[in-house]
């Protein structure tokens, strides 16, 4: 018997990075020694304090249980005195917080939510992948923002038609930035602000990278404008501030309607996160945070080695003051993707090609901050070897 897919299983877009990671496994299999600068995810362990507090937990034989459908309150207190102790934001946690699996799920979910066939979502090109992932699945309509680096990698609103601003229903943005590593500036919240506001637009911002910011910088949440509440939600996670990308927690936090849906709409897939782990991530938000600001440090003094090392080999892009990532542009004579090939087959170092982020993102690659000082600079030194840059 052959069993035929739905329609929405059939308008996923390709999974652009497996391909990627398949090239990258296969060059380790052949035994060479391959520094991967491609992907996203933390190098670091979690922190021990937040792992002996799962072992304490995981011996409670209440979380053994269910957890409660919509999370244990005390996470939700944690993350809102997260907020108002990091961020200076204030939220409700009984009305203005919703614990997701990890922040990807739950930005797949949102689209789920509020679109509807045929609704106009406004995605930042390049942008993180899933973002389409669940437009397509809604059946939704992608309008792609530029993001360029004469304008800082922010959207300008103002070149949005008037018809699109018309029929879009919902936006996402994301900073720091993943693939640019740009951050957002109070006057960008802003018009950001105003422009979904105006225009009736849920704005869904993915705060993922909100604690990596560079040069004295806090990287500012979108909450923090008296009105964002109003038009939207932001997506948190503790994936990379406290190095739990494997733990699989994340929140919704801000306007009350929408957090209430995707309570709703989780309701029927999901019996909340395992006891154990939602306390373990209230010790990770509530103790001290030096493990965070120590996090930073070593990204920026990663981000300072790699710009440094490339800078002298004639590779020249400014540094990026947020995420863990560096967006770097291509010499002449190549695409992003064949670039990265020839990288990844004549140094043995992977790289990100930017189309992979969407067609703004050709003309660059996405190096990761993920690998110790002493690799990054390894990896610049075998790029040198090449005379690409000479």
């Amino acid at each position: 018997m052959k069993f035929q897919p739905s329609d929405a299983m059939n308008r996923l877009p390709d999974q652009f990075f497996s391909g990627l990671a398949g090239k990258v496994q296969r060059k380790i299999e052949a035994g060479y020694d391959v520094i991967n600068l491609g992907q996203g995810n933390p190098d670091k362990p979690t922190p021990a304090h937040i792992v002996d507090a799962l072992k304490r937990e995981a011996e409670n034989p209440l979380n053994h249980k269910y957890s409660p459908f919509q999370g244990r309150r005390e996470l939700k207190a944690a993350i809102a005195h997260w907020y108002k102790q990091e961020r200076g934001v204030t939220l409700d946690p009984d009305t203005e917080v919703a614990i997701l699996f990890g922040g990807k799920a739950g930005l797949v979910e949102l689209s789920n939510i509020f679109l509807n066939p045929g609704d106009v979502c406004l995605v930042p090109d390049p942008g993180y992948p899933d973002y389409w992932s669940g437009v397509a699945m809604a059946g939704g309509v992608m309008e792609m923002m530029p993001l360029r680096e004469e304008n800082e990698f922010l959207p300008d609103f103002s070149q949005i038609s008037p018809d699109v601003a018309r029929r879009a229903k919902m936006m996402f943005l994301n900073y720091p930035n993943n693939p640019t590593g740009a951050v957002a500036t109070p006057a960008f919240i802003e018009a950001a602000v105003k422009f979904c506001r105006d225009h009736e637009i849920l704005l869904i911002h993915d705060y993922a990278y909100g604690a990596i910011g560079f040069d004295g910088v806090t990287p500012p949440s979108f909450l923090s404008h008296p009105d964002a509440k109003d038009v939207g939600i932001e997506v948190y996670t503790l994936s990379k501030t406290y190095n739990m990308a494997g733990w699989r927690v994340g929140f919704a936090l801000g306007n009350a309607d929408v957090v209430r849906l995707i309570n709703l709409y989780q309701d029927h897939y999901f019996v909340s996160l395992f006891g154990a782990i939602q306390m373990a991530s209230v010790e990770a938000l509530t103790a001290s945070q030096q493990c965070v600001y120590d996090l930073c440090a070593m990204y920026e003094s990663r981000r300072n080695t790699l710009y440094g090392a490339l800078h002298r080999i004639g590779w020249k892009a400014r540094p990026t003051p947020g995420s863990f990532f560096a967006w770097l542009p291509v010499p002449a004579g190549y695409s992003s993707a064949s670039f990265a090939d020839f990288l990844l087959d004549e140094a043995q170092v992977a790289v990100a090609p930017g189309v992979g982020f969407g067609v703004q993102g050709e003309g660059y690659v996405r190096v990761g901050l993920l690998v110790d000082e002493p690799r990054l600079a390894e990896a610049a030194e075998r790029i040198h070897k090449l005379r690409l840059f000479e």
